[in-house]
């Protein structure tokens, strides 16, 4: 679990990020960025940094901030009731992203998958993103994603996003931690 100090210091190098992407957040903005280390304890490896700007039960929008080199682990939203699942478009902003998602698989990829959790990433079908840039993901497709060694701006707009049901495929991660 991530110390208050470590979750401050990569709030405030969030912040930094996308306001040199040209994404201004307001002070309250600032204060909501989540730091997402998904229990893994190697957040600049794996992890996500992300401000949800809505989330209602129609739809989402939220940035997307990932390190250099940073990892977001693969996972997929599934059906929750009469809903497919979250469908998100990913729009690059800054940087440049390495998408995967299930499909033939590209050769070689681009990203490096990272080492502790090799076994837990089974979809390299590549999408390349540079700004200007979007790809959408449809329900319940198994997907992961990796910032470029200068780091990445994403804006997700998908529907309603709920990250507690939401598949991972590495069992160590905890998405929602408990309090």
């Amino acid at each position: 679990m991530l110390t208050h100090s470590q979750v401050k210091d990569a709030q405030k190098r969030t912040a930094e990020i996308l306001h040199n992407a040209g994404i201004i957040l307001s002070p309250d903005e600032m204060n909501e960025i989540e730091v997402a280390s998904f229990g893994l304890n190697d957040l600049e490896t794996q992890g996500l940094e992300l401000i949800t700007y809505i989330n209602t039960d129609r739809y989402c929008a939220k940035e997307l901030v990932l390190f250099p080199s940073q990892t977001c682990p693969e996972h997929k939203h599934p059906p929750v009731g009469e809903d497919p699942g979250k469908m998100e478009t990913f729009r690059c902003r800054a940087g440049r992203v390495y998408l995967y998602v299930e499909g033939k698989p590209s050769a070689p990829i681009q990203a490096l998958v990272p080492p502790k959790s090799k076994d837990y990433y089974s979809v390299f079908q590549e999408i390349e993103l540079t700004p200007g840039q979007q790809y959408t993901i449809p329900p319940d497709t198994l997907h992961w994603f990796q910032a470029g060694e200068e780091g990445a701006v994403i804006s997700e707009f998908s529907s309603t996003s709920r990250d507690e049901y939401d598949i991972f495929t590495d069992p160590n991660i905890c998405r929602v931690p408990k309090k």
